[in-house]
């Protein structure tokens, strides 16, 4: 039976739920009432959604910035891996972050720049308790739109790390694992253990007896077997072709709870930059990046949030990449001074990284969502506050906005800013496209408008 000539919508908030768990649904035709297209209840459209993702160390620029701008630029070497979604996104250049530079205070780069990405505040240098930073663009968002969602925002990360301590020349190991801050000297934590996000997206948050969802996990059975009888039930209720949409997006969690039971079976616990791996990760470094941006994908599938963070590695990250045939910490090697074996190297973990994030975005644009796709309904930011990690400089740096932002940007393009154009100016055409219109953030100086083409 159609879903259109039922006349009673199913609402957009629909959980599954069972002992210690609650999972959310993806839009369904069933949510939308009889003869309207569909929408989301909030907005009255298909939500937008907004992720940055970071990495560290900077990158080989000149294999990075497109010689021509505009939309018949080459894909240079290190981007060659998003040939095939060069229609929905943009290569940005010229952008800066002068306040990550040292501005009187000498060594401490790779803390200034994570601090600093999504701020645009200069970082008080201090290893002690006194950090002080600004709040980060993702919590301005997060302040206005959050509530809208289950969460407010997700802040993830690859490393763990301590937010204590000197990690960078005097500078507190806050500033270098987390580039999301709440207020000026509150950095959001990153999650580093996929199982521990999985339970933040499916734990029942209503549950009166936290240790519900203990005891599920302890029992070792899906979660989907915890919430079978309400899906029988919700099953009756739909169409042919929500029944498939959600046999697939069930299919696609129970695959996700696979791998991280996988991982939490034959995890070992690896120690990286002499700090334990989560116990939940997979032994592979790809696998458990792709893991997180799996988890990111279901979060904004369902709505769970629309405000992600996400840091490959922490800023100044020593890791080595053995699986790439490079066997040299990956901070130790930016500082090649020439060395062209090094130089190599570091274009090999550059592309690794470029390729996570590649199978990100055909993770999105795969997903349907109103009258797109999710990447469609989108605006994903990639990159570093480090421009040549042999240089340490801040001004030209690596960035990728890909997604359509809901049709509000002209992507498929190689876009050149003016010299020393503030990264912040871009964070305030993002906010204004989620619907929190922002004045000032950090050292901006106004929105980066030609995103649309104009």
């Amino acid at each position: 039976m159609s879903n259109v000539v039922t006349r009673k919508s199913l609402p957009r908030r629909t959980f599954l739920k069972g002992v210690g768990a609650a999972v959310a649904l993806p839009f369904l035709d069933a949510m939308t009432p009889a003869h309207a297209a569909p929408v989301s209840v909030s907005t009255g459209r298909a939500p937008l959604r907004m992720a940055v993702a970071y990495i560290p160390n900077g990158v080989v620029m000149e294999d990075w910035i497109p010689e021509a701008e505009g939309s018949d630029y080459k894909m240079p070497r290190l981007l060659k891996s998003l040939e095939p979604h060069r229609q929905k996104l943009l290569v940005l250049s010229g952008l800066n972050q002068q306040n990550a530079r040292a501005l009187g205070d000498g060594g401490g780069d790779h803390a200034r720049a994570a601090a600093t990405f999504l701020t645009g505040v200069h970082a008080r240098k201090t290893a002690g308790a006194d950090i002080k930073n600004g709040i980060s663009m993702d919590q301005v968002a997060s302040e206005h739109i959050g509530h809208r969602t289950r969460l407010s925002s997700l802040e993830l990360s690859c490393d763990g790390g301590k937010l204590a301590g000197n990690c960078d020349s005097g500078y507190s190991c806050a500033y270098s694992n987390s580039i999301s801050w709440r207020t000026e000297t509150t950095p959001n934590p990153p999650e580093n253990d996929p199982g521990a996000v999985f339970e933040r997206l499916f734990g029942r948050a209503d549950s009166a007896d936290p240790a519900e969802s203990a005891n599920r996990r302890s029992r070792r059975g899906s979660i989907l077997d915890y919430v079978l009888e309400d899906t029988h039930r919700l099953q009756g209720k739909l169409g042919a072709a929500d029944r498939r949409k959600v046999d697939e997006y069930l299919y696609a969690v129970r695959k996700l709870e696979q791998q991280i039971e996988y991982a939490n079976e034959h995890g070992d616990a690896a120690v990286v930059d002499g700090m334990k791996a989560p116990e939940g990760a997979p032994k592979d470094y790809a696998d458990h990046v792709r893991l997180m941006f799996d988890l990111q994908a279901l979060a904004f599938q369902t709505d769970q949030t629309r405000i992600i963070t996400f840091m490959l590695a922490n800023e100044g990250s020593n890791r080595t990449y053995k699986e790439l045939g490079v066997s040299n910490g990956h901070h130790e090697l930016t500082h090649h001074k020439g060395d062209e074996a090094k130089i190599e190297d570091i274009r090999k973990i550059n592309e690794y990284h470029v390729q996570q994030f590649a199978y990100f975005l055909d993770k999105l644009d795969s997903i349907e969502d109103g009258d797109g796709t999710l990447l469609d309904h989108s605006m994903i930011t990639f990159g570093s506050g480090i421009g040549d990690g042999n240089r340490h400089n801040h001004d030209n740096l690596p960035v990728i906005l890909a997604g359509g932002g809901a049709g509000t940007i002209k992507t498929g393009r190689h876009v050149k800013s003016p010299e020393d154009t503030p990264m912040n100016n871009l964070y305030l055409s993002m906010l204004d496209r989620m619907g929190v219109p922002t004045e000032f953030l950090g050292d901006s100086t106004g929105k980066l408008d030609h995103l649309s083409g104009i």
